[in-house]
């Protein structure tokens, strides 16, 4: 496999994992946190399959998907903002709840074919014809462009419009928004519905291209809790995020190649290579936020060493919003 197509085919998996970490990466900068990303992310591909199935629309399939993402979602910031409870456990709960629907409701689509609602792949004229940039770029399924879409809106919003803003201070500092006259549940809301939508369109690309139809167990639990790493990993910020999941998705992809190079060893290695590579990546991204990482480590270096390893650092660490998943008391917000 050359170089092209393995950046085409890591691009064409990754748009289940992109909308879901662009999804949570909006909602946790308003300050909610959605924990059940991994059980409604199968629901949504499961509510997406069969929608589709059912009508012979695939975009019938991604309404359901975005609809029952942004059901979750809401509920946990109804319970986290208006019944003042722990978005956390809710999240919790709700991961289970929605996988153990997914499986049970699933039931009467498990197996079927999914050939008729599959959502072709769309070339775009002229641009096809680039070397190597249209291979990777413009041979992909649409769902491949709407997640790259996402990913470049979500930047412009929130770091180019005076709307991009005030929804980050609503995350950073909930009480200073309030009193400079925003309604702090209302961009709460908004931002957890849109980005529960996201995610739900995250579980319908799974079942309508990445991993066509839906079967139990369906193979992509786990997910979820990839995503809210890569948030993490991301420090908030998209473009830095959707690097990390391309990044993720590239290491599965070389995985499942290093496994046909060498077909003699357990078929268990490779594909868990990504999830402590993830881990590891985690603690860098943590490891500069220590003080004692720079008192005691870093004192031991020379100057410009040291200045090299601290600019490193401080470019990898993460801050999460100031009021991420915290219980906001006001009643008047």
């Amino acid at each position: 496999m050359d170089a092209v197509s393995f950046l085409a085919i890591v691009l064409g998996a990754a748009p289940p994992l992109l909308f879901a970490v662009i999804g949570e990466t909006i909602a946790e900068r308003a300050g909610v946190i959605n924990l059940s990303l991994d059980g409604t992310i199968l629901l949504a591909a499961m509510a997406a399959f069969a929608a589709a199935l059912a009508t012979g629309c695939p975009l019938a399939g991604i309404a359901a998907g975005m609809a029952v993402g942004m059901a979750v979602s809401g509920l946990i910031a109804f319970t986290g903002i208006a019944l003042r409870q722990s978005q956390v456990a809710t999240g919790f709960v709700l991961a289970l709840l929605a996988r153990d629907l997914a499986y049970v409701l699933g039931n009467s689509v498990a197996h079927q074919p999914a050939g008729a609602v599959l959502i072709p792949p769309v070339a775009v004229p002229l641009l096809t014809d680039i070397p190597v940039v249209g291979a990777i770029f413009f041979r992909q399924n649409l769902f491949v462009y709407l997640a790259l879409l996402a990913v470049v809106c979500c930047w412009a919003f929130f770091y180019r419009t005076r709307m991009g803003l005030a929804l980050r201070a609503v995350g950073e500092r909930a009480e200073a928004a309030y009193a400079r006259g925003l309604n702090v549940a209302r961009w709460q809301y908004a931002a957890a519905l849109t980005g529960g939508a996201l995610v739900g369109l995250g579980g319908a690309s799974f079942s309508l291209l990445v991993k066509p139809g839906w079967s139990r167990p369906y193979g992509v639990e786990g997910i979820g809790w990839i995503a809210l790493a890569i948030v993490i990993f991301g420090n908030w910020h998209p473009l830095r995020a959707a690097l990390g999941t391309l990044g993720f998705v590239a290491l599965q992809t070389f995985a499942t190649t290093l496994q046909e190079i060498f077909p003699d060893m357990p078929t268990q290695v490779f594909p868990t290579l990504p999830f402590p590579l993830m881990i590891i990546a985690l603690l860098l991204a943590n490891f500069g936020n220590a003080a004692w990482v720079d008192r005691h480590l870093l004192a031991r270096l020379r100057p410009r060493e040291r200045s090299r390893v601290l600019h490193w650092l401080r470019y990898l660490e993460t801050r999460p919003p100031a009021s991420l998943a915290r219980i906001l008391h006001s009643r008047r917000w």
